[in-house]
């Protein structure tokens, strides 16, 4: 029910703000009507610190909000990774996405002890799980073995990537000639 009110309190925050924006754009300012005879008169005092700035009718307009609450999104990146019989599969390091900014796969440090003799390996964004990730310590989970994953080739930046996917779930990206 708190978050019920507080989310319509925010609601009620960002309307008010978008109107008053949206009113501050419309006014138009004293000056803009002024004759070429007033450019020659001498300077008068400047107006007041308190006088919002006016933004001109092409300005860009004020963006969208949209409220996310905490138990419904969370971060990947630095996330453990485990597999769906528990095992230790390194954490998410990157997030690869293709041109028109779709989430692709996800690069993992993997192996190693303290990041001595780990390595970056590319897993299918599709065969990660992310269920059960309610607070930071939650761990992502993997439907690939520890076996599978120690045979994938290792990932390099800015060369061709081989992503290793769950069941042929990965679709080919198509070359852009």
């Amino acid at each position: 029910m708190r978050s019920a009110g507080w989310l319509s309190l925010s609601f009620a925050v960002v309307a008010g703000l978008t109107v008053a924006i949206s009113r501050a754009a419309e006014e138009q300012p004293a000056s803009a009507n002024a004759t070429s005879t007033e450019a020659n008169a001498p300077p008068t005092a400047a107006p007041p610190a308190s006088v919002v700035p006016v933004t001109p009718k092409d300005a860009a307009p004020p963006p969208s909000v949209t409220i996310i609450g905490a138990s419904d999104a969370h971060g990947v990146l630095g996330r453990d990774v485990r597999s769906a019989a528990d095992e230790d599969m390194g954490r998410i390091v990157d997030v690869i996405v293709d041109r028109e900014g779709h989430v692709r796969a996800a690069v993992i440090d993997f192996g190693g002890f303290l990041g001595v003799g780990s390595r970056k390996i590319v897993v299918d964004w599709n065969a990660l799980r992310f269920g059960k990730i309610a607070n930071k310590k939650d761990s992502i989970t993997l439907e690939l073995t520890k076996a599978q994953v120690a045979a994938a080739p290792e990932y390099k930046e800015d060369t061709p990537m081989v992503v290793l996917g769950a069941s042929g779930s990965l679709q080919p990206l198509q070359s852009i000639q």
